[in-house]
């Protein structure tokens, strides 16, 4: 028998007979089974998921992160624990949300609401997404699904990853490509290598006035030079994830000139909880049945 926990009471009813579920949230109680857990489903959001339970678990052989970027688990993650991330459970909702900020951005959405709630119509001409280049940087899961919705947007769509491939070019293309770009999305996880990978070098090889789109992690920028160059009026940005975040009630993000900021709502759709949902169930019976498990994301 597998003890496994995970955050969402009508899993168990989707599962294997040989695995025993315990539901926990990450706000109740933790369940009296810590000893006898072997598979934990960490409760979605930062907030809300117990990390440092895991090393209370004698019998942890896996953790199952809901979110795609699992930077924040390593530190926590015991020696011998296989960590899982939920690679394609954001893919649609992140995607949309980045496609959104893009459009609420060029066609000017901020600056009508506030004028709605001043009672001023504010007529003016806004940029268009049509006929404009995208530059998706991180061209995974999430960025190939930014680029299909974009299908429909008659735009350039230029493409970048960690290594080359068919079609796409790898990171050290950048200094190339970025003057080409109206737009760059960031779709990159959090590593040592895209930590600060968007510096003031970066920013200044950008086209005057193109807008920069991050639902990555908010570390992938440096914060001060993009304060710089929203200041300046060069560059616009929207920004899902900041750094730090969220900004505490002084920061200069807050007003920062150009930009739209969303609070980290990327992935927290009504598409999440089904595609969660899914994935647990699939990864548990796999477990259960000595299958290989998929979207492991590291080992040791």
């Amino acid at each position: 028998m597998v003890r496994a926990w995970v955050p969402y009471e009508d899993v168990a009813k989707r599962l294997p007979d040989t695995v025993a579920v315990d539901v926990y949230d990450g706000e109740a109680e933790p369940p009296a089974s810590l000893d006898e857990v072997e598979f934990y489903v960490l409760p979605y959001t930062f907030a809300r998921a117990p990390l440092h339970l895991m090393r209370d678990m004698p019998r942890l052989r896996v953790a199952q992160a809901l979110t795609a970027g699992y930077e924040h688990v390593l530190p926590h993650l015991p020696a011998g624990v296989t960590l899982c991330n939920a690679a394609g459970v954001h893919d649609t909702s992140t995607a949309e949300l980045a496609v959104t900020l893009i459009l609420a951005a060029l066609r000017g959405i901020p600056d009508f609401v506030r004028g709605q709630d001043r009672r001023e119509w504010r007529h003016a001409r806004h940029d268009s997404l049509a006929d404009r280049t995208v530059l998706i940087v991180g061209y995974g899961g999430i960025g190939a699904a930014v680029e299909r919705r974009l299908s429909g947007f008659e735009t350039t769509v230029l493409r970048v990853a960690s290594r080359p491939r068919e079609g796409v070019h790898g990171v050290d293309e950048l200094p190339d490509l970025l003057p080409r770009a109206d737009v760059v999305v960031l779709c990159t996880p959090l590593t040592e290598r895209t930590r600060g990978l968007v510096d003031a070098a970066f920013l200044a090889r950008m086209r005057d006035h193109a807008l920069l789109v991050n639902v990555a992690r908010g570390q992938v920028v440096d914060t001060d030079a993009l304060l710089a160059e929203l200041r300046s009026g060069r560059l616009r940005a929207a920004l899902d994830v900041t750094d730090p975040e969220p900004p505490p009630p002084d920061h200069p993000l807050w007003t920062a000139p150009g930009l739209l900021l969303s609070p980290h709502v990327g992935g927290n759709s009504s598409a999440f909880e089904p595609r969660a949902k899914r994935l647990i169930v699939e990864q548990l019976t796999r477990y259960a049945s000595g299958q290989p498990l998929r979207h492991v994301v590291h080992q040791s």
